[in-house]
């Protein structure tokens, strides 16, 4: 008979799709790509600025006590050196300060009898929780951009405002205090008082101050939203593909793979950024429980390609220096309507919604006016793949619905106008170029979100709508090997 004694912090990563907590094992392959030599080394200082559980401060201290076993061999006198002047942790809330202190120190309160570090006189120890507020500003938090009506609330409620964001200097944190790594999970999103169950990301505000401590490594894992940019992540994406300092990339396709149970739209990823040695990133993807690697630089196109093979692909159809369509698709509410507006009693066009079509006033269409009379090509703005990822057989479809709004009818923004025609058969046509696995997968590189956005379409090119397009034709075109039609294949579900 086996005895079953999991690691009670591997059972907590499962807990939560919000503030993901971290399992063990993602810990140490992200400890596993610093150099092997910190462990030895009893000057190294290590911060995990958003502890939660606090298993990265845990697992790095497993490694210094095994590395410096030499350098100090009586294991209290070393227990006391690593824990009083190599780690560090902010807490993200007075809970996860007990939390992490338990699983560092063995007791909440660093000084207490059972705690493994006899050197503290306090009870926070190095892993501390300092409630922060907001600082508004129009309504907003000048830090993390919080909405005033959502997060000004009572004292005793939790008011998200993480301390290592909230200051311009976070140095002033630790004062004269260097660390040579930075490690850690940050919160990834805040809701932000929109529409619904809006949310804005806050994510990447960690990954920059932590740079700006200067850090010799850095190390954290974040969405890979970021890829392809959008609400707030624009100036972070063209700050991040043009840092060669980011020397590994780990990519996971299906957040799942990394967080068991867990969706994250768009996926997760790890990176490690060394201060002192620029060059190429070796970029890791795991799709399908197969890990492929490449050496390539982050900016070769201004949205991250995850695939080697991809981006071959890309390379190859971005050559020809055709306008593409990001040019011809429309903005978000195409003609400045709602998902919620619904048809009136009467009108002289028609209103396709979610459900249905029902008659709309022309007279009162102020945006868009111009596409009411042309035929058009619409898509649904939420695509069909779950969370953005592929489905059980590694496959995408991208696009949940496809039709076309004769002249007099136009949508509300559920849906996206692909492209605007004076005849039926060029929107025909390009109805089936966007069934093709060629526009769906060229879509699919830009999409790591639920939401297909006029951006996503930036790597496809436009045709000539007068004549029928089909994956033959565009193979051929694009001069394709057998191995590129293969890939998108592979990862492209066919539609009719």
């Amino acid at each position: 008979m086996k005895n079953y004694n999991p690691d009670v912090l591997t059972c907590l990563a499962n807990l939560s799709n919000d503030e993901v907590f971290t399992p063990p094992v993602v810990v140490n392959r992200m400890l596993d790509l610093l150099p092997a030599e910190l462990w030895s080394n009893p000057d190294a200082r290590f911060l995990d600025p958003v502890s939660k559980t606090g298993v990265f401060l845990r697992e790095i201290a497993k490694r210094l006590m095994e590395g410096l076993s030499e350098r100090i061999p009586d294991r209290q006198q070393r227990a006391d050196h690593i824990f009083t002047r190599q780690l560090f942790g902010l807490a993200i809330t007075e809970l996860t300060a007990l939390l992490s202190r338990r699983s560092v120190y063995c007791s909440k309160q660093a000084n207490g009898p059972y705690s493994v570090c006899s050197a503290f006189h306090d009870a926070d120890g190095n892993i501390r929780f300092r409630s922060t507020g907001h600082t508004w500003q129009n309504g907003r938090c000048r830090y993390c951009g919080a909405s005033r009506e959502v997060y000004d609330r009572d004292d005793t409620l939790e008011s998200h405002a993480y301390e290592f964001i909230h200051t311009e200097n976070p140095e002033t944190i630790f004062p004269d205090m260097k660390f040579d790594v930075i490690i850690g999970n940050p919160p990834y999103q805040l809701s932000d008082g929109g529409n619904g169950a809006s949310a804005s990301p806050l994510y990447h505000r960690f990954v920059q101050q932590a740079q700006k401590l200067k850090p010799r490594y850095l190390t954290m894992i974040i969405p890979s939203r970021w890829f392809g940019g959008g609400k707030g992540l624009d100036d972070f994406r063209r700050e991040m593909l043009n840092d060669n300092h980011i020397r590994v990339l780990v990519d996971y396709e299906n957040a799942s793979d990394c967080f068991p149970g867990v969706d994250i739209a768009g996926g997760v990823c790890y990176f490690l950024w060394d201060r002192d040695n620029p060059g190429l990133c070796d970029v890791v993807n795991v799709r399908n429980n197969k890990t492929m690697h490449s050496v390539r630089t982050l900016n070769e196109f201004d949205t991250f390609i995850r695939h080697d093979q991809a981006a071959s692909i890309v390379r190859k159809v971005c050559a020809f220096g055709e306008p593409m369509m990001s040019n011809m698709v429309s903005s978000s509410k195409p003609f400045g309507l709602r998902t919620f507006v619904r048809p009136q009693e009467s009108g002289d066009i028609l209103l396709r919604w979610q459900n249905g079509e029902g008659p709309y006033r022309r007279d009162e269409i102020t945006v868009g006016r111009e596409l009411i009379d042309k035929w058009k090509v619409i898509t649904s703005y939420v695509g069909y793949d779950h969370a953005g990822n592929p489905g059980k057989d590694g496959k995408r479809r991208v696009f949940s619905k496809i039709d076309i709004l004769p002249p007099g009818t136009i949508c509300t923004e559920t849906y996206l106008v692909v492209g605007s025609f004076d005849t039926e058969q060029e929107a025909k046509n390009l109805v089936a170029y966007m069934k093709t696995l060629f526009f769906r997968f060229l879509v699919a590189q830009c999409m790591y979100s639920h939401h297909i956005t006029k951006e996503a379409y930036r790597l496809v090119p436009i045709q000539d709508f007068s004549q029928s397009w089909t994956d033959e034709k565009l193979y051929k075109k694009y001069c394709f090997m057998d191995e590129e039609i293969n890939f998108v294949e592979e990862t492209i579900r066919t539609i009719k």
